[in-house]
């Protein structure tokens, strides 16, 4: 397992490199190009918004064809994005390359942590998945840095780094030996899975960060430029985030096998109705700060054992692991967008404050859901009752 798991690792931080790397560089794109808040936030937007295009079809191929050349298609096609990335100097093309790159991560995502759950054993897979986080959690640590390296060395030469090292990936997994071979599954099964509430609301788990992540990193790099960091005191700052947010998946992964999801879920759940609360107030830059990287950190808690819950439900279902992950980039996308496009054009046209206060309402309400089923279920796994027919397995499943 382990060096399947360095694979994993090394597949998802340098994909999350490049989705990062855009935070402390918002700041000079929005100048550079006017693109006001809300230009910004389709910038940012565009990434996840190719990642939802891509949802569907890397399930697909994974289920047909196996994780290994979903991943090696994704990697490849990655590296190409990078560089028309670093290249760009209209923001169209930004945009589009920003949205080229998220279908090509919705590839790699979905191939590289199929792979690792469907070889994992049933009672390491809160913690695999914890540690694959924290990696990818790692490239969100790095990617800051990377822009703020971009800001000073240039963002063409860098990007074409981060492009190389992609490239070596599909190298590394092309010499990995494949997962065994599983019959196809069709779309049929999705869909039918998607019929199972319990499906639905874990998903839920994943697309709440997301909202909450997108609104961040489009609102807190403006709010610093304005209060005077620059694109490395900025990067500064999320790579402190990120660091705390590895370090907290990691035990987040082994708290999830011991225990269930759903402990982890409620305490980030409180966290994070209070710190998105707090985020609008802060007027100076270094408590601003603070209040930062403890709101990341309490947003990041939701993923591993959202992740976790909704692969062991797939498991139940006899689903092929490729649509699990493809489930959670469908659920992860529109979330990501729309906290990035939506917060950055409520805010433009309100105050940050308006839509940070929107998203504690909507972990407040999620808290007082899962603790109401919490406690009707008497249950630390289960989040909502299961339809008719979701304890029976399908057949070809993992």
């Amino acid at each position: 397992m382990r060096p399947l798991l360095l694979l994993t690792s090394a597949v998802v931080l340098v994909d999350t490199l490049f989705f990062a790397a855009l935070t402390p560089l918002l700041p000079h794109y929005a100048d550079s190009l006017g693109l006001g808040k809300t230009g910004a936030g389709v910038l940012a937007a565009a990434y996840p918004a190719g990642t939802f295009v891509g949802a569907i079809p890397s399930g697909i191929v994974a289920a047909r064809v196996g994780a290994k050349p979903t991943v090696m298609v994704g990697l490849s096609l990655v590296g190409v994005c990078t560089i028309l990335f670093g290249i760009a100097e209209q923001a169209w093309q930004l945009d589009l390359a920003r949205f080229a790159q998220g279908v090509a991560s919705s590839f790699s995502w979905t191939g590289a942590l199929a792979w690792l759950v469907a070889s994992a054993p049933p009672d390491r897979r809160g913690r695999l998945i914890g540690n694959a986080f924290a990696a990818a959690v790692v490239g969100a640590l790095f990617g800051p840095v990377i822009g703020g390296i971009a800001s000073v060395a240039g963002i063409g030469w860098t990007f074409g780094a981060v492009a190389i090292a992609s490239f070596g990936l599909v190298a590394w997994a092309a010499a990995t030996p494949g997962e065994p071979h599983q019959e196809p599954q069709g779309v049929s099964y999705l869909v039918d899975a998607l019929r199972d509430p319990r499906m639905l609301f874990g998903s839920w788990f994943v697309v709440l960060p997301a909202l909450l992540f997108g609104t961040l990193s489009v609102l807190a790099p403006l709010r610093f430029d304005a209060l005077g960091f620059g694109s490395v005191a900025i990067g500064a700052v999320f790579l402190c985030a990120a660091a705390g947010e590895a370090v907290n998946n990691v035990q987040l992964g082994k708290l999830s096998d011991r225990h269930g999801p759903v402990a982890p879920l409620l305490g980030g759940l409180v966290a994070s109705t209070a710190l998105a609360a707090l985020l609008p107030w802060p007027a100076n830059r270094f408590v601003l700060g603070v209040v930062v990287i403890a709101a990341a950190i309490a947003f990041g808690t939701f993923f591993t054992p959202g992740m976790t819950l909704v692969s062991n439900l797939a498991e139940e279902r006899g689903l092929r692991f490729g649509w699990s992950f493809a489930l959670l980039n469908i659920a992860w996308a529109p979330g990501q967008a729309a906290g990035a496009a939506a917060g950055g054009a409520l805010a433009h046209a309100t105050s940050d404050a308006v839509p940070y206060l929107a998203l504690a309402g909507i972990c407040a309400l999620t808290l007082a859901v899962l603790w109401r089923s919490r406690a009707s279920t008497g249950s630390t796994t289960r989040l909502a009752p299961a339809s008719s027919g979701s304890s029976s397995r399908i057949t070809g499943g993992a």
